[in-house]
């Protein structure tokens, strides 16, 4: 007797079980929480179970969700401001309910040189990047980029589930490349927006022009607009307030959110 109903017990546990697990299952997984990056490797990729403050940076968490992956490709001969602006930008941003995880990614993981005297190791090779919500291609010698078709793909297959993409100054040549400014207005580097017009012939090309915002395609003038143009992709996903609040830790005076082309229908 006492048997019959201990296996009965055990049954009754064992189904209470399974439809908890069935619940959990069905849930799919729970979310975690990071660190803003702050800049103390040893916290900026804990996750954590449960919302609260960061036990060694003291930070306010943040839902791992909320965070943007930013892409910076870089590549032989890469203009400095072009990359490291839009990087400061982003690293620097602390949105309130946000966030954004900067990481430099490149054709492969060999060290690549800036300006003839930068060496940088890419974190990423475009091989084992992290899914990216913003990839910024800089502009300098985009010439072989441009013609990397492992390159194109790789920008072309993440393009529909981008936030945005950013091209500076003649990124916007290997922005060209994937498709993506046909139809639209675009910009370039003053000094190569000729050669641009006869390259992107299915593109509206504009001079004098801080930075050409078309929705999910950003593309800005050279070198330093491509703080300019990050700004503006912070303004975009997390409010006017937010970016002003970059621009002033920056000590970016120049900044002005009017100062651009927004193409309406985007």
């Amino acid at each position: 007797m006492m048997n019959g109903f201990l296996k009965l017990h055990w049954l009754c546990l064992l189904l209470f079980a399974g439809g908890d697990l069935a619940v959990a299952q069905g849930a799919g997984p729970a979310e975690m929480y990071v660190c803003p990056p702050c800049g103390d490797g040893s916290c900026d990729q804990t996750l954590h179970e449960r919302s609260g403050n960061c036990s060694v940076c003291g930070m306010k968490l943040i839902k791992k969700s909320k965070m943007k992956n930013v892409a910076i490709f870089i590549h032989d001969g890469v203009e400095i401001l072009d990359f490291t602006g839009p990087g400061e930008v982003f690293a620097a941003s602390r949105p309130p309910k946000g966030g954004f995880n900067v990481f430099t990614v490149a054709a492969s993981k060999k060290p690549i040189v800036s300006q003839g005297f930068i060496k940088i190791v890419p974190e990423y090779s475009i091989a084992d990047c992290p899914k990216p919500d913003i990839i910024v291609l800089p502009g300098g010698n985009t010439g072989p980029t441009a013609k990397n078709p492992e390159v194109i793909a790789w920008v072309q297959s993440h393009a529909p589930e981008l936030d945005v993409a950013l091209s500076v100054c003649t990124g916007a040549f290997i922005l060209q490349r994937t498709g993506l400014l046909d139809g639209k207005k675009a910009t370039t580097w003053h000094g190569a927006i000729a050669s641009f017009k006869e390259q992107a012939t299915k593109t509206e090309v504009l001079e004098d022009t801080r930075w050409v915002d078309n929705g999910k395609v950003l593309t800005t003038a050279g070198v330093s607009a491509g703080i300019d143009g990050a700004l503006r992709v912070v303004e975009k996903l997390f409010g006017r307030e937010t970016a002003e609040a970059t621009a002033r830790y920056m000590e970016y005076d120049k900044w002005d959110p009017e100062d651009g082309v927004i193409v309406k229908g985007h």
